[in-house]
This record gives structure tokens, sequence and C-alpha cells, in this order.
């Protein structure tokens, strides 16, 4: 096996499986393989169906009472046990064998398939086909350094079940499966996304605070008239954080919607939960799109005094020329190699020259700088 697959499938079976967990409600999570959760499913399923025929037959049972009311009422027969256990699935989908076993084993959407095809980053958590469709992306960020490890998480989220799959690792997906190993109880797979959304938004505050002190600095330095790279700094920091906003920012639209209107499935906690994740989520958007109209204002305060200060070096310049242009003509006029040059023969010329030439010069600069008073 060679470098580049070894590296693919690191940490995953042989199916692309990372990790798996069952969860039962107020009980912490328990690692699985795929195959346990096979078996799982499919009894979960036979449980249902079994409900749901013996609803059927009680309504039956029911109806012929009512229709031969001497007969005594048939109390219906106990519905089978069921401990309300749901899963979590982490694929790696650098893993060859990944997608084509979800596709068989899973019995997921096509829609869940077309968005891994499509590689859609854009964040966002949307209700489709009865299930929830989550994009959850992370990024290494270095204000220094333009941020290009991006890591994004496509998810699947059902009643029992909760899907995700990434191309490279992502740190929230760790930190949450650390909470899981640490004993951190769920109730739904919706509380798993969440708890994924609520590792965004936190991802968020730290770049927010990370890049305040880094303004609070340049803005100091900008006070302290100190010379700094302050100015490149911010714009690159304006520029990242313009470009995190879009990518880690979930649309608003899509929340809105699945806020309106909820799967059938999704408990009210949860909805109340992603309600609040999404007022963090507001409140950290408004964070950083205040901090960016900051970077804007000290960058236009930076680029002023820039413009003052080469106003002040061109009018210095101008100044300077202006001043010597009387001396300039002067010599000039006596570098010309003809006959009749003034002075040329009193001893004194030379001083009555420089006396011209220098009350010139202060006629010119007291004329000069009156003109710069009265603009």
């Amino acid at each position: 096996m060679d470098l580049a697959s070894s590296i693919a499938t690191y940490g995953a079976d042989m199916s692309g499986l990372i990790c798996g967990f069952r969860f039962t409600p107020g009980q912490p999570g328990q690692p699985v393989s795929g195959e346990e959760v096979l078996r799982g499913l499919q009894h979960a399923r036979a449980l249902a169906a079994e409900a749901a025929e013996a609803a059927l037959a009680a309504a039956a049972r029911q109806n012929a009472d009512l229709a031969t009311p001497d007969c005594a009422p048939v109390q219906p027969e106990p519905s089978p046990a069921d401990d309300g256990a749901f899963y979590w699935l982490h694929f790696n989908l650098a893993h060859a064998a990944s997608a084509s076993w979800m596709r068989s084993h899973l019995d997921l959407p096509d829609g869940f398939f077309e968005m891994l095809v499509e590689g859609s980053h854009s964040t966002r958590i949307e209700h489709m086909d009865g299930a929830l469709f989550a994009v959850v992306n992370d990024v290494m960020f270095d204000f220094e350094l333009t941020p290009s490890q991006i890591a994004t998480l496509w998810s699947y989220t059902h009643e029992r079940l909760l899907v995700t799959a990434r191309m490279k690792p992502l740190r929230s997906i760790d930190r949450l499966r650390g909470d899981v190993r640490n004993g951190e109880t769920f109730r739904s797979p919706a509380e798993l996304l969440i708890h994924l959304m609520r590792d965004q938004a936190d991802l968020m505050v730290e770049i927010v605070r990370r890049t305040s002190i880094d303004v609070d600095r340049a803005e100091d330095q900008f006070l302290a008239s100190r010379r700094s790279k302050s100015r490149h700094e911010l714009a690159a920091m304006r520029r990242i954080l313009v470009r995190l906003q879009r990518m880690l920012a979930p649309e608003p639209g899509s929340i809105f919607r699945l806020l309106a209107r909820p799967p059938r499935w999704l408990q009210s906690p949860d909805v109340q939960d992603l309600r609040e994740a999404t007022e963090e989520f507001s409140l950290v958007l408004g964070d950083m799109a205040g901090l960016v109209e900051r970077i804007k204002l000290l960058q236009e305060e930076i680029a002023a005094r820039l413009e003052e200060q080469n106003n002040r070096t061109l009018f210095t310049l101008t100044l300077v020329t202006v001043l010597a242009l009387p001396i300039n003509i002067v010599a000039g006029f006596f570098g010309m190699n003809v006959g009749g040059i003034p002075l040329a023969e009193n001893r004194h010329g030379f001083w009555l020259m420089v006396l011209v030439v220098a009350s010139f010069t202060a006629l010119l600069g007291w004329w000069v700088f009156r003109r710069r008073g009265d603009s």
C-alpha cells in the first residue's frame, strides 16, 4: 500500500467508517461497528412494523366492538419493546468504499449523494425528504496566510440515524467525539447535529476574539503614530474575515424554513435548541460584521493620515523647487559665455548678486507661505 492510500484510509475500516456510536436517551454513547448498526436499524424497522400492525389490529377490533356493543372491549396488545436507540456513523469520503457502502446498506436518499457529488461548501441545514441535510465547514485559519485548509462535513439526520462524511479531518468532529467518549448524553440525532452547529458558532467567536485583539493592537499603534505594517495586516484581516463569514455562516433562509416547517420526528426541545443556536449565530455574525466595519473605518483613517503626509511631502518638494527658482535663473543667465555680463568687472559683483537672489528668494518664500495660509 502506497503512502497516499494509507493516508486516505487512516482511522477507517474497510467500509470507510471512522467511528460509530449507539445512543439511548439518558445514557452515554457506546462504540459500535457498521454491522452492529445495520442489525440495530433492521431491528428498529421490524419493531416499527410490528407496532404499526398491532395498531391496525387494535383499531380493527375496536371497530368490531363498536358494532357489537354486548361484547366486552378487547384490550390492545402491548407494542414491542423499543429503547429509543439511535446511531451516529462518521465516514471518510477519501476511502473509495465509503460512498458505495452507504448507498448499499444505509438506505439514504439520493439527495444526500448528489450533495456529496456536487461538493457544495455553503454552510446550511435544510429539510428534504423527511430528513435534515446539513453542510458544516471548518477552517484552520491564520491571519498571516490565506486560509486554504478548509474542511467540509456533509451530514444526514433522521429519527434514529446521524450520518456524517468528510474528506479532511475537522476539529468540530474531533471535539464531538471527545464529548461522546467523555460520557456526554444526547437525546436524539438532531441534538448531535445542533452540537456541531454550536461548535461552529464557538469557532466564529474565537475568530472574532483573536481578530479583535489584533485590531486593538493596530489601533494602538495608529494612535501612537508609530510605524507598523498595520495597513497591510488590516487589509488581510478584512479580506479573510469576509471570506470566513461567507464560508462559516449558515444560510439564514434554510434555517428559517426549517424552523417554520420542521420534520414530524423532530422533538420540541430540539427545535428550541436549533432556534437558540440560530440566535447565537445571529449574534456572532453581528459581531463579525461590526468588526469588519471597524477595520474599514481604521483603514480609512490610516489612508487619510497617509494622504495628509503625502500632501505635506509634496508641498515641501514644491517649496524647495520654488525657492531654488531665482538662483537657477540667475545661474543660467550668468552661465552664458557671451559678452556684456553685468558686474563682471566689479569686485563686489558676486555679493551683489547673492543679495539680489536672496531678496527674490525671501520674497517668493513669503508669497508661497501666504498663499498656503490663505488656502
